[in-house]
């Protein structure tokens, strides 16, 4: 019996698990998290005490935004156009987290520090662009058009980079590690001092490209 009550208490000292929702805009999280109560972390999540389904599309409704819960396998976050991208950059927003930018003409831009975990941008556009010191963790970036861009010091571990063009890309101190670069083309790419542990590198073009 004591074993039993020692179990319950240990289960009701134990915390209470929390929710954690992505929205599609910095302004709608905040919004949200004060509408539910909830804790903003000053970026495009919020933290909500617990899951109460009803009351979150309520709020999402009230505010016109789309939300979806954080490392969902099927982001619901509706398409980002270019255009609503740089603007939204422009007035200092980095956070694109599960982003849909699927076929986005985004080249020639500066995209420096920008956050876009788990975007979608394969076929995407990004050629010549700056995204330096980026974070593309787990982005699905298969066929995306990403030659001469400035990718030093970005974060692509776990990006599925599966037949992009990487020709002339400077990756300089990028973390690739467990990223998918089979069948890309890295020619005369630049990954001096970058962390390549773990890579899928089947069939892919490594001519004139620069190591340590």
């Amino acid at each position: 019996m004591k074993n039993q009550n020692s179990i319950g208490w240990m289960n009701w000292l134990q915390p209470k698990p929390k929710t954690v929702l992505l929205c599609d805009s910095v302004a709608a999280a905040s919004e949200m998290a004060f509408m539910l109560d909830g804790e903003w972390d000053g970026c495009n999540s919020l933290i909500l005490p617990k899951c109460d389904q009803v009351a979150i599309e309520a709020a999402a409704s009230l505010l016109e935004t789309s939300w979806c819960y954080q490392n969902a396998g099927e982001a619901v976050l509706i398409r980002l156009e270019a255009d609503e991208l740089l603007r939204r950059y422009a007035m200092g927003d980095r956070f694109f987290i599960n982003a849909n930018l699927r076929c986005a003409q985004l080249s020639e831009v500066c995209l420096e520090n920008i956050d876009l975990s788990y975007a979608k941008l394969n076929l995407a556009n990004l050629g010549g662009s700056n995204l330096s010191k980026a974070n593309l963790t787990s982005a699905l970036m298969q066929s995306a058009n990403l030659s001469g861009c400035n990718l030093s010091k970005s974060q692509l571990v776990r990006a599925n980079l599966a037949g992009a063009n990487l020709s002339d890309a400077n990756l300089r101190g990028a973390d690739l590690t467990n990223a998918d670069l089979s069948n890309a083309d890295l020619k005369k790419a630049d990954l001096r001092g970058a962390n390549l542990g773990r890579l899928d590198l089947r069939k892919t073009c490594l001519d004139g490209a620069t190591f340590e």
